[in-house]
């Protein structure tokens, strides 16, 4: 039986942590001998961009062109891939933890009658039954879920697996579902998009400055190292209460949360909050003149430092190393 993926897309391009999805449905259906990786692209997108799942593992993908499902209305997303889910007769199926998959795969368990696991972090053991490990306690610790029902949604943690781009680029292929107006009887009246070349959620890279910065006018520093590593701007929740920067750069538990490859935090004391929103970070780099700072107990790599000697410093450096 084959695994089906749920790609997301933006902007005319498939999510980073979508294709981390393809990639992890490969790696588990080649453990089990699942069959053939699908995906499955809906709405408005070109099938040039589709077919980049191929290069993380997917055998074809499968393009529900409907323009209404552009918007992303959570229940015409979930009876879609429903449908999809019944024709191919898939076993599983595999998505991206976000805010649109969560909504979208807690719909698709109840209609497929299908075990849910969220913030998965490894393939499942299945030497004993069918065993997923799964992040908890906004990153804090682990649990072991067992499933025990024929069909499977995974949710993948975003950064947690490695993304494959060695395929080849797979078939598109056109289909068709049915919808009914009840599937569109939610509206998106208005969406507020945070702006920026790099944007949070599909940051790999991420610099974020806190009250240490002293005001908004000294946020260039934060804007140039940001630009010189290709990385996206945050800050912590202080920073926007007060109005330095926009909230969607607020990086927390209350704000944004992060799993980047790098994350470089200026000026930040390290309050729980804000920990919690950035503790899936594979490597953290603090910038602070307090010792005591709290975040350095969470760094992987600490500077103790005035920011606004530190960072012209930095930033020059990663310019010689291009």
């Amino acid at each position: 039986m084959s695994v089906l993926v749920y790609l997301e897309h933006a902007d005319g391009a498939v999510k980073k942590s979508s294709l981390e999805a393809v990639s992890y449905a490969k790696a588990l259906s080649d453990k089990l001998g699942a069959g053939d990786v699908v995906a499955v692209g809906l709405g408005s997108i070109v099938n040039d961009e589709l077919a980049k799942a191929g290069t993380a593992g997917a055998s074809k993908v499968l393009h529900v062109s409907d323009e209404r499902l552009t918007a992303g209305i959570i229940q015409a997303h979930a009876s879609a891939m429903a449908e999809v889910y019944k024709n191919v007769g898939a076993s599983t199926l595999v998505l991206a933890k976000s805010s649109l998959g969560d909504a979208v795969a807690a719909r698709l368990a109840v209609k497929l009658n299908a075990a849910l696991v969220s913030n998965v972090v490894e393939l499942p053991e299945t030497s004993a039954g069918y065993q997923v490990k799964r992040s908890i306690y906004t990153g804090k610790a682990f649990a072991i879920t067992e499933v025990t029902k024929e069909h499977k949604i995974l949710a993948v943690k975003k950064n947690a697996v490695d993304l494959k781009t060695d395929g080849a680029s797979a078939a598109v292929e056109a289909v068709s579902v049915n919808l009914s107006d009840a599937d569109f009887a939610g509206k998106i009246t208005a969406t507020d998009k945070a702006e920026g070349d790099i944007l949070l959620p599909e940051a790999d890279v991420v610099v974020s400055g806190g009250r240490g910065l002293k005001g908004p006018e000294n946020w260039g520093m934060i804007e140039t190292l940001a630009k010189e590593l290709g990385a996206a701007t945050g800050c912590s929740k202080p920073v926007s209460d007060i109005g330095w920067r926009p909230h969607h750069e607020h990086v927390g538990q209350t704000g944004v949360k992060v799993a980047p490859t790098l994350y470089v935090a200026v000026g930040i004391s390290g309050a729980i909050q804000h920990l919690a929103g950035v503790n899936s970070s594979k490597c953290i780099v603090v910038i602070n003149k307090d010792p005591e700072a709290p975040f350095f107990k969470a760094a992987d790599y600490g500077i103790v430092g005035d920011a606004f000697e530190v960072l012209p410093k930095l930033t020059e450096a990663v310019k010689a190393l291009k």
